[in-house]
């Protein structure tokens, strides 16, 4: 059996090095396909036989960009238009696109016309997520899924698309098995290990990274828990990036346990429904039980389920990673602050960015927050 470190080692590369990533896919002749945050139907890529692969922006001053968006526009389509338009994605064979904000909408747009060499597939999500709105979303895949087979050039079977469902579905069911058991090693998976075990599942298949995870899962179940003694904080927001935010996390004795990031653990709240039937449909389902600032919720069942992990993971504190210029992401934070500290966990939230050295102003911030907790 291989040593925790051995797998982290694997998993960190992969989140660290997407380019390399991206290369080896392409040195074994796959086609690869961007996926753009937050919820791009990965499935349809891996059942036409492609190779889904995040884009979710780089740690980089966007120039290219600046023509197409206003400076106050969302860092993470900022960077990733960024790359688009200076080549780096290049080797691409679509991108799909989600419309969930007024960003992505112009995203789309802007691709077009400052990207024409590398196909863009548009989807559009509804707000409306009663059975017509469901309804809708499957036409919407449909269209997706015939313009994914006109790049691979052939059609995307049934079966096809019904295994790739079942890989997707032990892929949610393993990561979630992985953030409860990681909490007994804190020692072991620190706030970068945990972030670079969720990222690198945008940069592999979802068949290689199930193999890592069980074999990352087995490997600490034979390894003795560890008694924490720091304090234990959840994240929640869009990303939490750069790494030296997280490491100065670690730097003061405080583990994450649990999160609600977009690029991390939201993407395994709702899992696609079992059963048979129509598997466009069922895929389209999913985005029914998803808990987003992006997606329409009267009740805000997310401020619920923060609550339920602060109480279950025992958590001291909660520190909301708000993307720079997220509307949606700040219309919640107060509803969620203010839920947390009924039950007695401080809240802390973050402006993060996309560009170099942003973190170096918010060190005193989160030394502050730990000292706070104790």
């Amino acid at each position: 059996m291989m040593e925790p470190q051995d797998i982290l080692s694997q998993l960190s590369f992969a989140a660290e090095n997407p380019r390399k990533m991206l290369e080896a896919q392409l040195a074994q002749g796959k086609k690869v396909v961007g996926c753009f945050p937050s919820y791009t139907p990965e499935e349809l890529v891996d059942a036409a036989g492609m190779v889904p692969f995040g884009v979710w922006g780089a740690q980089m001053e966007p120039y290219l960009a600046k023509k197409y968006l206003p400076v106050f526009a969302c860092p993470i389509l900022q960077s990733s238009l960024e790359m688009g338009l200076s080549g780096k994605l290049k080797d691409l064979s679509a991108v799909i696109i989600p419309t969930l904000c007024d960003t992505f909408r112009c995203i789309t747009q802007d691709w077009l016309a400052g990207v024409p060499d590398i196909p863009m597939i548009p989807v559009s999500y509804p707000q409306n997520r009663t059975d017509a709105g469901i309804q809708f979303l499957r036409y919407e895949f449909e269209t997706v899924k015939n313009k994914l087979e006109a790049i691979c050039g052939h059609s995307i079977t049934e079966e096809a698309l019904e295994n790739s469902i079942r890989v997707y579905n032990e892929h949610t069911a393993v990561m979630r098995e992985f953030t409860a058991i990681a909490n007994e090693h804190l020692d072991i998976i620190d706030p970068v290990a945990r972030h670079h075990v969720m990222k690198s599942a945008w940069f592999m298949s979802k068949a290689e990274h199930t193999r890592l995870m069980r074999e990352l899962i087995s490997s600490l179940k034979a390894t003795q828990p560890h008694h924490f003694k720091g304090r234990r904080v959840l994240l929640s927001g869009i990303a939490a990036e750069p790494d030296s935010l997280l490491q100065i996390l670690t730097d003061n004795n405080v583990a994450v346990v649990g999160d609600d990031l977009a690029q991390e653990s939201r993407q395994y709240t709702a899992p696609i429904p079992e059963g048979q039937g129509d598997p466009l449909l069922r895929l389209a389902g999913k985005w029914r039980g998803q808990l987003c600032s992006l997606a329409h919720d009267e009740g805000k069942g997310r401020v619920d389920m923060l609550v339920d992990m602060a109480n279950v993971t025992s958590a001291d504190g909660m520190i909301f990673c708000q993307m720079k210029f997220c509307d949606p992401e700040e219309y919640d934070y107060p509803l969620i602050s203010r839920a947390l500290k009924e039950i007695g966990v401080p809240t802390l939230c973050l402006e993060v960015d996309q560009q170099p050295g942003s973190t170096e102003q918010i060190r005193t911030r989160l030394q502050t927050f730990a000292e706070m907790l104790g």
